[in-house]
């Protein structure tokens, strides 16, 4: 496990921590109980209660403001609850001004700037005005009251430096949409929220809404959200356990691996001097109980990722005009009312000084100098800190994708090891000797007309290459693969079990999501009673629900349509350039004619097949909006269901129709099939077609990771540089030196990807189809598949860190609707690799001829040895003085296919080792994938998903849990009866 990054939670949520549902003890002791505090400030009054026997307090609490990073603040918790009726805070309040008689009638809303103090839970009080205080005296207060050592963050406080932005909201001035932002802020400052605005130095047009939450609102809010907060430190059964029933051959182990070099991979503690390893309990917070929790200061109890979910919580929840569906910070940004909404960023990620001498300035700088940079390419990723950074749900497809690169070392090297054992038995090759050596070998012309017949030496070149991947090890490796993908999920499953119990989202259950703003508007006049929520709801009726679907279908089949259309079109191409290529006056593309088209046959179809990718985009976002899902999430769904149908088909019909079509129709010289009784079609080299599969995969992968990578980083950077040349021009022009602000620095900085995470996740699953989908015609595609991960996690990080702005922090479980995905495709790599062996490969008909028809018949199957013969056996004889022209008298050529030779009873029929070789290959297609198959479903019922000793340990926090339930509550009953003088005893009252 990465160096964790944890504030004090459990890595193993339970249910009924506080509010304990099994003990009717308890269910009792809470009846007794419910008279003696009814309000959280008589519960604050209490001294900091003393760590009992069994459950201690937190010992250290990770804190998350930016300027707590290298110490830990020990504020005890003042006897009573903090106030913010009087606070001072900077807002924008709206004024509604009566309009003249010459006007329309209308309302009109106008902005004025205020100071004053506000009781945050109500709306009707009015502000205090008071005088704004200059931002210089503030600076100066705040750099007086933070200490000497800390560095004042820019843009991440409010004017009076005490108050913590949490989130950013932001808009233009000359924006029609002033009555419905006002009463939007209006109702989030009655939500608890406070709000203060400040123009933007870069464009005069701008305006920045700040927002803070106080601790009581977060408290309502956390308590509404059922987060889990730090309870009780943990104790661990295991540990003990271990030690003192380890054998000596553990301790000798342990003694063996503490003198072997430590990891290079593992970042160093150093590395992560603020990431302090706590492990607690946590529990749903709860105010009542708040006592339970582990409080060393409010303003890092919640972090700031936790604090700016639970402000977009109420952003998603706050009305801006009276209606059910006029609420919410989606529709707002939808009707342009605000421009941007996010969390800020931590400040810069760069710093003057070193992190080594001066340490890290924020975790956005310690994200930056232990994950993005690219000196660190080989470390762990700090997967907790980034899960604390970013959200659970961007931590688990980072700890995805590094999962994902570290399995395919393996694979990578067992691919690897067949390409060079095809490349060091290339030159004693039986086949390929024998066509290096075919001198006298006359081949029938390639075209008709010009083209002149050609000897089986001049392809030499092209037997050796296709020798390095089609070997003796081709079918050892498909099916490794084939295993390798079902280890693969099924060891994820328990990677992300531990990821979740680590993360506290064991129990963690997903929120009922808000509608869409476009389903309430379309289907607003139907409405039902929601099963869960129990409150109506827009309904969208069964027949119009399955006509848009149907609609939706045709759309999909429609395209996939026209990318078979693209492949028919680079099939045309291949023919005709064939042609062209063979009788070529440049004598070397005469003799390479193969490379030639095929070459040039993939450049053309990796050209037709990024221009269909920006197509079908739009189409899927189209018929995606057209079904009108009912949720975010199950629009998100659909169109990656969509986008991974139009591009896997994209991607891979081209090399299905190689794989599994090319050369399967030409024909036999003097009768071969033409397109359009024009165009001859193509055939296989007498080695085999897998060398154009290979090629064909091989440009396509590298030149499409290539641009993937590209369009990853090289356009917000471009886009970025734009913007700060922009910037620097807008200050050149206003003469002003201030620096800029963290939420100027960030409005400028690109959104995160309007569709999220699937343009991320759908690259890598399409990466991983053509790992294993093919992987019998390339085994180099685990080891460019690695390399590419290796600098896509780095290009990952960089962009998230340095040119997006900061996501929302989402919760997640699991990695949704890919997982699913990710099975098919691994069932349909067993079925597509034993068809590339049976039918591409030459590897069954050398067998056959080894076994059957070769000089080692009587003696034993020995490969090299036993295929003596094997390329005359593979080669048919043609008369071409049958040709119409007459110009070939007397002349025989070859060609590859089982028929009968032209002085046979049955001419140009297929002989029985035609048959014998068919056979072979369904009963190879039939052993191969019920053999896989077999495997693949024994090792997922073997491997179980969750670890046993993750098991043990949930199992037993559930028991630990009750009990420190039952010693707090008592000990806290305990402690009222002695201050009340009351006599208490150590048993339930």
């Amino acid at each position: 496990m990465s160096p964790a990054f944890i504030f004090c939670w459990t890595p193993g949520s339970l249910s009924g921590i506080i509010m304990v549902h099994h003990s009717g003890s308890i269910q009792s002791f809470k009846q007794q109980k419910a008279g003696m505090h009814t309000s959280i400030s008589e519960i604050l009054k209490e001294k900091t209660l003393k760590s009992s026997r069994r459950s201690l307090p937190c010992l250290a609490q990770s804190q998350t403001h930016p300027e707590n990073l290298n110490h830990f603040l020990s504020v005890p918790l003042s006897p009573g609850p903090k106030s913010y009726t009087h606070s001072s805070s900077v807002s924008a309040s709206c004024t509604h001004i009566t309009p003249p008689a010459t006007d329309t009638g209308q309302d009109v809303y106008t902005e004025e700037r205020e100071t004053g103090g506000f009781e945050p839970k109500t709306d009707e009080t009015l502000l205090v005005q008071q005088k704004p205080v200059s931002r210089g005296k503030l600076e100066a207060r705040t750099d007086s009251v933070k200490g000497k050592n800390l560095e004042t963050p820019s843009g991440l406080m409010f004017r009076d430096g005490k108050k913590r932005i949490d989130y950013i909201l932001v808009y233009k001035k000359s924006s029609p949409q002033v009555e419905k932002r006002c009463t939007f802020e209006r109702n989030l400052r009655a939500e608890g929220l406070m709000l203060e605005k400040e123009p933007s130095l870069t464009n005069s047009d701008i305006m920045f809404v700040k927002i803070h939450a106080p601790w009581d609102t977060l408290c309502k809010y956390a308590e509404q959200m059922n987060i889990r907060m730090p309870f009780r430190k943990k104790c661990y059964f295991t540990d003990w356990k271990k030690k003192a029933m380890g054998s000596r051959f553990q301790l000798r182990f342990r003694q063996l691996k503490s003198w072997l070099p430590r990891n290079p991979m593992k970042l160093d503690k150093e590395a992560l001097p603020d990431l302090v390893e706590t492990d607690c309990y946590t529990a749903p917070f709860c105010r009542a109980r708040m006592h339970h929790f582990t409080i060393n200061n409010r303003e890092t109890f919640f972090s700031n990722s936790t604090r700016s979910r639970i402000v977009h919580h109420v952003l998603q929840r706050t009305k801006y005009e009276d209606g059910k569906s006029k609420m919410g910070i989606n529709r707002l940004l939808g009707n342009s009312t605000y421009e941007a909404a996010f969390p800020p960023h931590e400040g810069c990620y760069k710093s003057r000084h070193p992190i080594k001498t001066h340490g890290a300035q924020n975790h956005r700088h310690l994200l930056y100098e232990r994950w993005a940079r690219w000196g660190i390419w080989y470390k762990y990723q700090p997967l907790d800190l980034i899960r604390r950074y970013f959200g659970e749900k961007i931590g688990l497809y980072f700890a995805w994708l590094g999962w994902y690169t570290g399995m395919l070392i393996p694979a990578a090297l067992v691919g690897l090891f067949v390409f060079l054992y095809g490349l060091f038995t290339m030159d004693s090759s039986q086949v390929s000797k024998e066509i290096c050596e075919a001198n006298t070998t006359v081949m029938c012309p390639m075209c008709e007309g010009n083209c002149s017949s050609w000897t089986l030496s001049d392809s030499c070149v092209y037997a050796k290459v296709t020798h390095l991947f089609d070997n003796g090890g081709t079918v050892f490796f498909a099916i490794f693969m084939a295993i390798w993908a079902t280890v693969f999920l099924e060891f994820w499953k328990r990677r992300r079990a531990e990821l979740t119990y680590d993360w506290d989202l064991i129990d963690w259950e997903e929120e009922e999501e808000e509608l869409r703003p476009q389903f309430e508007a379309k289907y607003s006049r139907k409405e039902r009673v929601n099963p869960i929520s129990g409150k109506p709801e827009p309904f969208q009726p069964l027949t119009d629900k399955l006509s848009r679907l149907m609609v939706s279908v045709s759309g999909i089949f429609f395209m996939i349509s026209l990318v078979l259309t693209a492949v028919f079109a680079v099939v045309v191409f291949r023919l005709i350039a064939m042609e062209k290529f063979v009788s070529f006056q440049w004598e070397f593309v005469k003799k390479n004619w193969q490379f030639a088209t095929s070459g040039t046959g993939v450049c053309i179809n990796f050209m037709i097949i990024m221009s269909l990718n920006v197509v079908y985009e739009k189409v899927a976002y189209l018929l995606t909006n057209l079904e009108h899902p009912r949720t975010e999430s199950e629009w998100e769904n659909s169109f990656a269901l969509k986008m991974f149908l139009f591009q896997f088909v994209n991607l891979n019909s081209s090399t299905f129709y190689i794989a599994f079509f090319l050369g399967r129709f030409a024909g036999r010289p003097g009768d071969y099939n033409k397109l359009f009784n024009r165009w001859r079609m193509e055939e296989c080299h007498p080695s085999g077609c897998l060398i154009d599969l290979c090629l064909q995969m091989g440009v396509i992968m590298v030149l499409k990771q290539i641009w993937n990578n590209f369009m990853e980083l090289g356009y917000p950077l471009l886009q970025n540089w734009w913007s700060r040349r922009k910037m620097k021009r807008a200050g050149e022009q206003s003469n002003s030196k201030e620096e800029l602000p963290q939420w100027d620095r960030d409005w400028n900085l690109q959104p995160m990807n309007a569709h999220g995470l699937v343009d991320e996740y759908l690259e890598m699953v399409l990466q991983f189809g053509f790992t294993t989908i093919f992987v019998a015609a390339f085994p180099l595609a685990p080891l460019l598949a690695l390399l590419n991960n290796i600098i896509e996690i780095r290009l990952d990080a960089y962009k998230f860190v340095t040119q997006w702005r900061r996501p929302m922090p989402a919760r997640a479980t699991d990695i949704g609707i890919w997982h699913g995905v990710l099975e098919g495709i691994g069932v349909v790599a067993v079925i597509t690799n034993a068809f590339v062996i049976a039918i591409t490969s030459d590897y069954i008909p050398r067998f056959v001829y080894a076994i059957k028809y070769g000089p080692c018949v009587d003696k034993g199957y020995r490969h090299e040895k036993c295929l003596r013969g094997y390329l005359n056996n593979s080669l048919s004889v043609f008369d071409m003085g049958e040709l119409r022209n007459g110009s070939y008298e007397n002349q025989y050529c070859r060609y590859r296919d089982y028929r009968a030779p032209p002085w046979s009873p049955e001419p140009y029929e297929f002989t029985l080792q035609f048959w014998h070789v068919l056979a072979a290959r369904l009963a190879f297609i039939i052993v191969f994938e019920h053999l896989v198959f077999g495997i693949k479903t024994f090792i997922a019922h073997m491997i179980p998903d969750m670890p046993k000793d993750l098991c043990d340990r949930m199992r037993r926090e559930k028991y630990l849990m009750q009990e420190m339930v039952y010693e707090a509550e008592l000990e806290h009953l305990q402690k009222e009866r002695k201050k009340n003088g009351k006599r208490y005893h150590h048993e339930w009252p």
